[in-house]
């Protein structure tokens, strides 16, 4: 996409809403810029009719006009920062909240690919680049340009000819600066990218501290980051050395000017050709316009930087969600009987599911055993539409779960995993997940059922304790029977459990698996399972191996059967 396509999509998209902020805080930029060509169109009688005139009556009146300009300025300046700062901070957080929302969206193979750092490094890192873009650019267009026109307005009145000897070597500007524009776009390509290398590996670091601290590697991890720190730092010195190059240029370009004009001008004056007071308003013209001139130099450099952000924001927003809802979503089904039909689904180009078939009878425990890899955890993926089959079907009552409203969908489940998510909030919010309409009583009746009510009431502050980042404040138990409390509260008819009980204590496994039975209890269940004693008394056993079904039944006659249940049992409980 062009540069002006991208512009064009920001106004669109973000800017549009603030135009009326934006005219007006263009107006008071233009205010601001003018008064530099007030303050330098001053010099001449400031020089004229008082240094060297002598005149008593003009200084009052001069003193007075460089005051008002110098308050103007300062009153619009202050006006306009303000008024670009609502604007800005606004529709910076737009695009953040649309990217986030749609980030959301988006199904888990490309969450796979895209670790959350990286991700977090688009939402925050690359929306920064574009706040200093807005500022930069807005304030080129309304103050600087008034402010060239108004100072080359000044140096052209007292003398066209020192004015073309000045801006004479402008044009060999041109070809230097498209060199570095193109060297700072690429550069800040690099040093974006590494910067979501950076928000990645501090990612991992902070969830892996634990097992960094146990296994003696913080000098190993620190020295990983040090050398993603220097190619980020590297990447980065090059664009900013690029971009600083550009108004350092226009500083020599001044320097030659200034020195013709000092030449050719000193001449005129010591012959009595031109004033002191027309030199001095012209060279306070001349040096004053080289600043708003080195500035909007310097906004070229800026946009080749926010560019690279702004073509990596874009990149993620074309990305268009696979799992939507369809046009005419089918009605849900009056019966919860799941059924998986020759379902194959591949990550990338490895593959998980190779023409997967078992069904899930309804108010029956069906439980998902294998090793390691078989697909288990794919098939409530699937189940959920967080994923879609490459090819195959998933059926709920009958229907193909594509053709149903994909929120309605969602709403059928239950989830509790080993890993429970838990967020930094309240034990209550966490709870409630946002569900509104919750009554105490149902509220201190889910807690119960879960076997959560205990410790809750033993915390210092009941329900409303954070549960830390993560739910780091809770046990692994509690943690558990917290996202029991959830699933209970949610009360939907088909319950899936990700191995909830695997990595509890003996305590409170017991605690856990009374609350697992309590939920289960008339509801379609789905349980994986490594440690068969858990799903001994399923309805059905499923084991899965290499994305296919082997086998299926009963214990007893998974047992009876010698295979591979037969042979996984054996290794748990040959003792």
């Amino acid at each position: 996409m062009t540069g002006a396509a991208m512009i064009a999509w920001l106004w669109r998209s973000y800017m549009r809403p603030y135009r009326w902020l934006l005219l007006a805080a263009l107006v008071l930029m233009a205010v601001e810029g003018s008064m530099m060509g007030a303050l330098s169109y001053l010099v001449k009688p400031m020089f004229d009719r008082v240094f060297v005139g002598g005149s008593a009556g003009a200084v009052y009146w001069v003193a007075a006009a460089v005051s008002g300009v110098f308050v103007v300025r300062a009153l619009s300046g202050v006006g306009q920062r303000a008024l670009m700062a609502i604007a800005g901070e606004r529709f910076i957080a737009a695009i953040q909240s649309d990217l986030l929302a749609h980030l959301m969206t988006l199904d888990q193979r490309f969450h796979q690919t895209h670790p959350p750092g990286a991700l977090i490094e688009r939402v925050r890192g690359d929306t920064t680049t574009l706040r200093n873009l807005w500022t930069s650019v807005l304030a080129a267009v309304g103050r600087d340009v008034v402010a060239l026109v108004s100072l080359f307005a000044v140096a052209i009145s007292v003398d066209w000819r020192w004015t073309l000897v000045a801006v004479a070597g402008t044009p060999l500007l041109i070809l230097p600066i498209l060199a570095l524009q193109r060297l700072v776009r690429h550069t800040s390509r690099a040093a974006r990218a590494s910067a979501a290398d950076l928000a990645t590996r501090l990612d991992e670091i902070f969830h892996g501290l634990t097992t960094i601290q146990l296994s003696g590697t913080e000098a190993r991890e620190a020295a990983r980051y040090r050398k993603e720190l220097d190619r980020f730092v590297g990447a980065q010195v090059r664009a900013d050395t690029g971009s600083a190059g550009i108004p350092a240029m226009m500083d020599v370009v001044a320097a030659i000017g200034f020195a013709g004009v000092l030449v050719y001008g000193g001449f005129q004056i010591i012959g009595g050709e031109k004033t002191v007071g027309e030199f001095m308003s012209f060279f306070t013209a001349m040096a004053l316009i080289f600043e708003p001139l080195r500035r909007i130099g310097a906004v070229s450099g800026a946009w080749q930087m926010a560019r690279a952000s702004l073509e990596r924001l874009r990149a993620l927003f074309d990305r268009p969600a696979t799992i939507v809802t369809p046009a005419n979503p089918a009605p849900l089904p009056d019966t919860l009987r799941i059924e998986i039909d020759n379902v194959t689904f591949a990550y990338d180009e490895t593959p998980a599911l190779n023409g997967l078939s078992f069904t899930a009878e309804p108010g029956q425990t069906t439980a998902l055993v294998g090793p390691s890899g078989a697909g288990k955890s794919t098939v409530f993926a699937l189940l959920a539409r967080l994923v879609d089959p490459q090819s195959g079907a998933v059926r709920i009552g009958g229907r193909d779960i594509r053709t149903l409203d994909l929120a309605a969908l969602r709403g059928l489940f239950s989830v509790v995993s080993q890993d429970a998510a838990l967020f930094d909030e309240s034990i209550r919010d966490n709870v409630l997940m946002g569900r509104a309409g919750v009554t105490p009583a149902q509220f201190d009746a889910a807690l119960g059922a879960a076997h959560a009510a205990d410790f809750v009431a033993a915390m210092p502050r009941g329900a409303d304790m954070p549960a830390g980042p993560r739910g780091s404040a809770l046990s692994g138990g509690q943690r558990q029977r917290v996202a029991i409390a959830r699933a209970l509260l949610r009360d939907a008819p088909i319950l899936l459990l990700d191995e909830a009980t695997s990595a509890l204590d003996a305590q409170s496994e017991k605690l856990v698996a009374e609350a697992l039975g309590t939920l289960s209890h008339g509801r379609t269940t789905l349980v994986i399972a490594h440690r068969l004693s858990t799903v001994r008394d399923a309805d059905k056993i499923v084991v899965l191996d290499q994305g296919r079904v082997v086998e299926q039944g009963t214990h007893e006659d998974l047992i009876a059967l010698g295979g591979t249940y037969a042979r996984l049992h054996q290794l748990q409980f040959r003792d």
